[in-house]
């Protein structure tokens, strides 16, 4: 079946050189690749490092020693690409298109297959439109970093390709967004800390975003609200031992849980022939899907049924990137996370970097770029603040800093 959808993908490529249908038009494009890393140490990331996010805390041996303080490093080039721009005929007074992208970075633990990574069409009327598919998720957006890293900023910067219903609206220097969305290759965490489908299918309720930008030749400045409601469990069981012969029993309860959440961001962004100055900040809550540290906690339990209540962790995230130049461009990227906690006593966390108080990244980085090549180095610093949970408001306590230094090379031919 992937053999088959990259053979349509050159396929249709192919058809520009050759006699179109009418009113079609096709644009092919992608790249090839060239990623080459170092880390000083082990790390929370996905792809075998190239999706780098921050630190892990020490694991120490029988003799103290740290397992994770171990230097890793590799070569891929598993983020070369493939696409194709439709433009099609018009529907009714809709301008009609289309995307399809795909890359070989496959998922899960397998690698160099061929992923799905935009898949949409799209209705134009001028002035709003309406698109149908995955793309890029809200929170992402039109303002994200510039920087080497492919995580592109995560965990500072939601980070999610997504299935949606999107529509936008523009009325000159402001658009309105709203969009339903759902998950499918990143993943809302759930208990035992695995992710899956199952808790925003059986929720039965889309990821629901709203935004507002306000956009000029230069600037683009905006915010938005974003509410995911997940069921976590259907089921419970319950086991109980009996007083007089010890006996354990265990019993299965169906049971209605559910936990939402609003996040809320703000963004703006900068460009001139020169500069690209930009930022984004988050006060966001169990947006676990979007590659961002959070998750929730057991706030309490039913003792007959088992079902359970729960309470989101709320973190604050900000991130700032400035790139100067055209064919020389060198740029700073920072990124700050602070765990401002759950708010109420939990008994238990389920989520992403749970037990992270705050997490600092500091990155410069200089990239040469000519028609259709680019080389860059990168160079990161982050430093992880670890400790333990203080059960009364599921804020991190006690805390030791854990650093991680990252260089980068890449090379890319687009095309």
């Amino acid at each position: 079946m992937k053999k088959k959808l990259l053979l349509a993908i050159c396929l249709m490529a192919t058809m520009n050189g050759f006699a179109q249908k009418k009113d079609f038009s096709y644009k092919f494009y992608g790249q090839i690749r060239t990623d080459l890393y170092y880390n000083s140490r082990a790390n929370k990331e996905t792809v075998d490092g190239l999706f780098y996010m921050y630190p892990l805390d020490k694991l120490p041996d029988a003799d103290g020693k740290d397992l994770n303080a171990t230097a890793n490093s590799s070569f891929y080039t598993l983020y070369t690409r493939l696409g194709i721009d439709v433009a099609g005929p018009k529907l009714g007074n809709a301008q009609t298109s289309a995307k399809v992208e795909v890359d070989f970075r496959g998922s899960g633990t397998t690698f160099s297959t061929v992923r799905l990574r935009h898949a949409y069409l799209n209705l134009d009327w001028g002035k709003s439109a309406l698109l149908l598919g995955q793309t890029w998720h809200p929170l992402f957006g039109d303002v994200s970093p510039q920087i080497l890293n492919l995580s592109v900023g995560a965990p500072f910067q939601p980070f999610s390709r997504a299935p949606q219903i999107r529509y936008r609206y523009q009325n000159r220097n402001f658009q309105l967004t709203g969009a339903a969305v759902w998950q499918s290759q990143y993943l809302s965490v759930g208990p035992d800390n695995v992710k899956s489908q199952n808790y925003i299918k059986n929720s039965c309720v889309p990821e629901i975003y709203a935004g507002i930008d306000y956009k000029t030749k230069k600037w683009l400045i905006g915010a938005g609200i974003e509410l995911l409601s997940i069921k976590p469990r259907t089921e419970s069981k319950v086991e109980t031992v009996d007083p007089i012969t010890d006996i354990k029993t265990s019993k299965t309860y169906k049971v209605n849980e559910r936990i939402t959440t609003l996040s809320y961001e703000a963004h703006l962004k900068y460009t001139n022939e020169n500069w690209f100055v930009a930022a984004k900040s988050i006060l966001g809550s169990n947006l676990t899907q979007l590659s961002m540290l959070g998750g929730y906690g057991i706030s309490s339990i039913d003792k007959r049924t088992g079902e359970q209540e729960y309470s989101s962790i709320l973190n604050s995230s900000s991130w700032l990137n400035v790139v100067y130049g055209k064919k020389w461009k060198p740029g700073l990227f920072l990124g700050y996370i602070k765990n401002l906690g759950t708010g109420d006593a939990v008994t238990k966390l389920y989520g992403t970097g749970t037990d992270v108080d705050q997490l600092v990244t500091a990155g410069a980085e200089l990239t040469y770029n000519v028609a259709h090549w680019k080389f860059g180095l990168e160079y990161t610093l982050s430093s992880a603040w670890y400790g333990s949970m203080d059960k009364y408001e599921g804020k991190i306590k006690d805390t030791h800093s854990i650093c991680n230094h990252r260089i980068v090379g890449v090379a890319m031919f687009m095309f």
